[in-house]
């Protein structure tokens, strides 16, 4: 049936019948400054890694990736402590 409903009014609702806001509600709210909404979640890391793209043999790559998850951190553990006795310019490309 396509006929349009007829107007109605809406309810009056009281303000005092309003439910009470309490601390439970306000930690389930979601904050806004002006119109922006303010993320929650993990706060940003002091050092913030940097997305780079990187060519490296298959078999080392392999290796890393053969021990499972987190292999991207070890990778750059392992970096981080040959920088601890070696400098890249020891080394030629």
């Amino acid at each position: 049936m396509n006929a349009n409903k007829r107007n109605t009014e809406a309810a009056w609702v009281d303000p005092d019948d309003a439910p009470e806001l309490t601390d439970a509600f306000f930690k389930q709210a979601d904050e806004f400054k002006g119109a922006r909404l303010i993320r929650r979640g993990r706060p940003k890391a002091d050092v913030v890694r940097e997305r780079i793209t990187i060519r490296l043999e298959p078999d080392v790559l392999a290796q890393f990736k053969a021990s499972g998850p987190g292999w991207q951190t070890r990778m750059n553990a392992a970096l981080a402590d040959w920088l601890k006795t070696h400098t890249p310019d020891e080394l030629k490309a």
